[in-house]
């Protein structure tokens, strides 16, 4: 459990700084947005550990250092600020005093917001997703032939952003007007961003025809720094939903940085842990239930620009995935390995 000495250590402090802002309702608030960061990005963890495991220890240790400041700052504590900032044309000083003074309006932005943040996250996330259902090279197919025959269908040219853009004009066609634009212009920098990298990193390693995930996994193993890169902008996909999550819970954005960076550090060390552990060679179908969960969050995120789901629901869901396929790698290994 070495893995996670420097994690206890990060709450310990996080909660004892809550207990000194906010006292025995911030230390409460504080460990209940820890736990649904944690049950939210379970399915991150282990689709993380897929890269990690072929990256060398220094980037690793990166990964929980350099990554984490990236995490807690940036993503939980910076970006939500810039997106008011873009949203109402304030200056970030004038939002970052906003966020400190009046919380709630600072708040009701940062919620104003959703349709932008679901739209991109979502379909950033199902890229992820459709890649890994598409991966014509994956031997290890957890639902048979169904998978088989949807892995066969990756021999199309670009199958995942037809798929991806046909979802995004489905979309596009129930909302209002006043979210359309936001919502196509959003999803369609979400699917670019997803498509840049694969391009990349395809380039880099001079094969046309290889497959995304494998390209991921490969070129993080030659070169830490494009590995990691993939890995923050995975975590930020995450983290877009359980941010705007967040705000319904409390509007301190001290504490929703305390109690999001807590839990971005777990899933961190969690991942570590999976790596060093060698998990994903032992249970074989964990990363099929992972990649479910990501596309079950891809949809919930995009259903969230019409209607508000709860993420206990979204935290149960890719719980409920992990949960079946780790079960299900328990039975193979009975039946094939005794």
């Amino acid at each position: 459990m070495k893995c996670f000495h420097v994690s206890n250590f990060i709450a310990v402090l996080g909660l004892l700084f809550a207990y000194l802002w906010a006292g025995f309702e911030g230390v409460f608030i504080t460990a209940l947005l820890i736990f649904m960061e944690v049950s939210l990005s379970f399915d991150n963890a282990v689709v993380n550990a897929t890269i990690l495991k072929d990256m060398s220890e220094k980037w690793q240790k990166r990964f929980l250092t350099w990554g984490m400041v990236i995490a807690v700052f940036g993503m939980r504590l910076l970006f939500p600020i810039l997106l008011v900032s873009f949203a109402t044309e304030l200056s970030v000083l004038e939002v970052t005093t906003l966020a400190l003074e009046k919380p709630d309006e600072y708040s009701k932005h940062i919620l104003a917001s959703n349709v932008q943040i679901a739209a991109f996250g979502g379909m950033f996330l199902l890229m992820v997703f459709l890649h890994f259902i598409f991966d014509e090279s994956r031997e290890i197919h957890w639902l048979g032939k169904i998978e088989k025959k949807l892995s066969k269908a990756g021999k199309l040219e670009a199958v995942e952003i037809v798929m991806a853009l046909s979802v995004l004009i489905g979309l596009h066609s129930f909302l209002p007007d006043s979210d359309k634009l936001n919502a196509l212009f959003y999803g369609v920098v979400g699917v670019l961003l997803y498509v840049v990298i694969n391009s990349i990193m395809t380039l880099i390693m001079g094969k046309e025809n290889a497959s995304a995930n494998k390209e991921l996994i490969k070129y993080g193993a030659k070169s830490g720094l494009m590995g990691f890169l993939y890995l923050e902008v995975l975590d930020m996909s995450f983290s877009l939903d359980g941010v705007v999550g967040a705000f319904a819970i409390s509007k301190d954005v001290v504490i929703i940085m305390l109690g999001l960076g807590v839990g971005a550090m777990f899933v961190r060390s969690l991942t570590i842990y999976l790596v060093r552990k060698n998990t994903l060679k032992n249970y074989i179908f964990l990363e099929h239930g992972a990649h479910y969960g990501i596309g079950a969050l891809a949809v919930i995120m995009l259903i969230s620009t019409m209607l508000h789901i709860s993420e206990v629901v979204t935290g149960l869901i890719g719980g409920g995935f992990i949960a079946v396929s780790l079960w299900s790698s328990i039975i193979y290994n009975r039946k094939n390995l005794s």
